[in-house]
């Protein structure tokens, strides 16, 4: 096995490989990934950690897996901890690059092997995206516009039209997808709307190959111990990716008022004196497992029938 750390940076690729000392840049552009991914090639069995950026990562990501290489995607917080553990307090990207390398070297076989989406996925991610900088700036626009003068506004009322008419042909575009790809496994429950669907889809192509801790964990809704001795502390969630839990919130809130399994249990965590936000947290991860375990069932039965045919 061989360690490669690749930091991420918006212009910039900076890639250090076990055994080699120097610290090789290469351009964040498609031509500067495809020379990454022919230099890599030539790495025997090379394990290779990427830090997750925002999105910057991704096209690398998706360049490795298409050509079949192993690579994980590690979250900033796991990296910049490693980085203290090791004493190195400087933080630079040739250094950042270093440090993924002895992450890799040491933790490659605790890590999970980053799985490309499928292309429409990827697309479905774009448009989501899109819709998230369309919906927040025609928020700021409809606000900016209360408070101006009646000049100004008319200008403003220009830009909201625009965006309306953007956000309308976002959603068309979505739909198509989503009449195209969504399973009943993610229809099966009042409160899975069209965005939950689509981040679902998008966000977290995991559903259903893992288990219900692993899944809860991923998207950030396990309850984390903090116990210590015999200090038994609160048990918090943390971590995950926030795109997919804002989505599964306002789906659980649906849920809960329409949802006769989901609403039956909130009352019954209520009952028993939990907090509305600790009940509601609690119904996020039940809804969930539910959705993963259905999602599973389908997964199984098209690779059952795969197999028959």
């Amino acid at each position: 096995m061989t360690a490669v750390g690749i930091d991420v940076g918006k212009a910039a690729l900076d890639v250090a490989i076990e055994g080699m000392a120097k610290v090789t840049r290469f351009a964040n552009s498609a031509a500067g990934i495809r020379k990454l991914v022919r230099r890599l090639g030539d790495v025997a069995d090379a394990r290779i950690v990427v830090e997750a950026t925002g999105g910057y990562e991704d096209a690398l990501l998706e360049a490795c897996c298409d050509s079949g290489m192993w690579v994980a995607r590690i979250n900033p917080r796991q990296a910049r901890d490693f980085a203290r553990a090791t004493g190195e307090l400087a933080k630079t990207d040739t250094i950042d690059a270093r440090l993924l390398c002895l992450f890799a070297g040491l933790f490659a076989g605790r890590l999970r092997r980053y799985e490309a989406p499928a292309l429409w996925q990827r697309e479905l991610r774009d448009w989501l995206r899109r819709r998230g900088q369309v919906v927040t700036t025609l928020q700021a626009q409809k606000q900016q516009g209360a408070l101006t003068s009646p000049a100004v506004r008319k200008l403003i009322n220009r830009t909201v039209a625009a965006l309306t008419r953007e956000l309308a042909a976002i959603d068309r575009e979505m739909h198509a997808l989503l009449k195209a790809h969504a399973t009943p496994a993610l229809q099966s429950s009042k409160g899975m709307g069209p965005i939950f669907q689509a981040t679902t889809l998008a966000l977290l192509p995991e559903l259903g190959t893992l288990s219900r801790h692993q899944i809860a964990k991923l998207v950030g809704v396990a309850p984390m111990n903090c116990d210590s001795g015999q200090m038994h502390g609160k048990r918090r969630i943390r971590g995950g990716r926030a795109s997919v839990r804002v989505a599964l919130y306002m789906a659980t809130l649906s849920a809960v008022r329409w949802d006769p399994t989901l609403r039956a249990h909130y009352q019954q965590l209520r009952a028993r004196g939990k907090l509305g936000e600790v009940a509601l947290v609690a119904c996020m991860r039940k809804l969930l497992t539910i959705v993963n375990a259905r999602r599973r069932a389908e997964l199984k039965s098209a690779g059952g029938a795969a197999i028959a045919a």
